[in-house]
């Protein structure tokens, strides 16, 4: 839709006319006042999206989303809004989020694909694609099509022995930590990033063949520590290519300096996929399917190394920040804990009985992980697609084609039209006796909503394998280790912020070995 054709005529004679009476500088700046004020008119009431609702500030401009996302307050200012517009709000002008179930497959699964939004997804001139960023659905099939196997189920039997490998040297350092704090009368620890040791020695392990050494250091590798410095620069990364001039200069002014870093960091991912692709020994690893197949029906060489470096990522901050947030949630809710205590020592005579095949029937422990990743889903939102050149509806709603459409799970997952005491951490709701029973209080949740694995053909390819290491790692611990919450030192979930990935705090616990075992 255009302005009206005697509004324009009218604003090109006052700019003439003013323009006239003005010096050079002064007629300039007069232009672009008149010209935001013209944009910011078509924007809120001329704009093909002028019917969805949201506050006329974001609908004005861009300003105010960039500022949410750099303030890393973005999943909350969505989930406010959501609170006063509804499950659909006009959010930019030309951006829509959604909060309704229905999402997921109006945009992840349509029936004319919605690509992922090159603002947010396209690669760096001159870098080669990986499995996240590549938007052709044909180069992203071949890549996710080669991988596929390395995730299934039968990979990850074979793979199990590697997993209680690093969860058993987990127990064995907190245990000694432990040890160590109890000299010191001190029992309270922040397990936040023995997490994150974890998660990024087993993807080391199953990705490159070799750890990160993490765990056994008890400190970040250089590498993952440079990882989570440079996750706030992302957000301003993506700010910049909203306006392509700021992103030009941005690119330019990168100190020489933090470029080489750029380069030391993507390097050392070069060369542990060269030990790794060196390998003689056979071993039941992600690359092992990778090796197996052709480059011309897989990946090339710079393919691989795109892709095991944000696979790297992906595939072990997201399960340390679930993790994190599970735990965080249990020794809030002591009940809650006593509770998946007496079911997992109750199962398991011994350590060693603890397997993921019995772990798998564990319907309490299921049910934690499963409000874990509700209430901590490790991607708030899924960044934008874009709609179909034809148009399409999504949650009931005609949404014109280009448009940049998203799923926001943290105000979706933290709905109370979706779920009965919805800001609560309550496994109860996951029992299947509670979802049957009409006189219970989440009878009527909607627990198709939560997808924290996504779905359609971008889905999680690592949802198997990070449920395996939430089994693994919350039964060892809860197993062998008594928790109980601080005093005065509790983190509030609902005030990490995000920038693309949730932001790291400290996760203070009490924790002491179990006696006499």
């Amino acid at each position: 839709m255009e302005l009206p054709h005697s509004y324009l005529t009218y604003i090109m004679v006052v700019m003439s006319d003013e323009s006239r009476s003005l010096g050079p500088a002064a007629a300039i700046a007069f232009s672009v006042l008149v010209y935001f004020v013209l944009r910011t008119t078509y924007n809120v009431f001329f704009h093909p999206l002028p019917n969805v609702p949201g506050p006329y500030t974001w609908s004005a401009s861009r300003l105010p989303f960039i500022f949410s996302l750099l303030k890393g307050t973005i999943v909350h200012d969505f989930q406010q809004l959501h609170r006063k517009y509804g499950p659909i709000i006009r959010i930019a002008p030309d951006e829509v989020i959604f909060a309704g179930a229905e999402a997921w497959n109006d945009i992840l699964q349509p029936r004319e694909q919605f690509l992922k939004d090159p603002v947010w997804w396209a690669k760096q001139p001159g870098n080669p694609d990986s499995i996240i960023n590549a938007i052709n659905p044909e180069i992203h099939a071949r890549m996710r099509k080669t991988l596929a196997p390395a995730f299934n189920l039968r990979a990850l039997r074979a793979q199990e022995p590697i997993l209680h490998q690093y969860v058993n040297l987990l127990v064995e350092k907190l245990i000694q930590l432990s040890s160590d704090a109890a000299s010191n009368e001190t029992t309270e620890f922040d397990i936040a990033p023995w997490f994150n040791y974890i998660t990024f020695d087993i993807f080391g392990d199953l990705g490159f063949g070799e750890s990160f050494h993490c765990l056994e250091n008890s400190q970040y590798q250089s590498w993952i520590a440079l990882l989570f410095n440079s996750v706030k620069a992302a957000s301003f990364v993506a700010a910049a290519r909203f306006y392509p001039l700021v992103e030009f200069l941005l690119l330019k002014i990168i100190p020489s300096s933090l470029k080489k870093m750029q380069r030391d960091h993507y390097q050392q991912i070069v060369d542990k996929v060269e030990r790794r692709l060196n390998y003689e020994l056979e071993r039941p690893d992600i690359m092992s399917h990778v090796i197996a197949t052709d480059y011309k029906r897989g990946f090339s060489r710079d393919e691989i190394n795109a892709t095991f470096m944000v696979l790297t990522t992906v595939g072990s901050e997201t399960t340390a920040t679930v993790l994190g947030g599970t735990l965080n949630y249990l020794v809030s809710y002591p009940d809650k804990l006593r509770l998946l205590s007496d079911e997992i020592r109750q199962r398991f005579s011994t350590f060693e009985d603890i397997t993921l095949d019995a772990l798998s029937s564990l319907a309490y422990l299921n049910a934690v992980i499963n409000e874990g990743l509700r209430l901590c889903p490790p991607i708030p939102w899924v960044l934008p697609r874009k709609v179909s050149a034809s148009g399409a509806t999504v949650c009931g709603t005609w949404i014109p084609g280009g448009t940049p459409v998203s799923i926001q799970q943290y105000s979706l997952n933290r709905d109370p039209s979706y779920f009965s005491s919805a800001t609560s951490f309550l496994p109860e709701r996951w029992l299947s006796d509670e979802n049957s029973n009409r006189d219970s209080p989440f009878y009527n949740d909607h627990r198709d909503a939560v997808q924290p694995f996504s779905v359609g053909p971008r889905s999680c390819l690592g949802e198997h394998l990070a449920r395996a290491e939430l089994r693994l790692v919350l039964a060892k611990l809860v197993w062998k280790f008594n928790f109980l919450a601080p005093k005065g030192k509790m983190l509030e979930w609902e005030q990490l912020r995000t920038f693309l990935l949730v932001e790291k705090k400290p996760i203070v616990v009490r924790m002491e070995p179990r006696q006499n075992l």
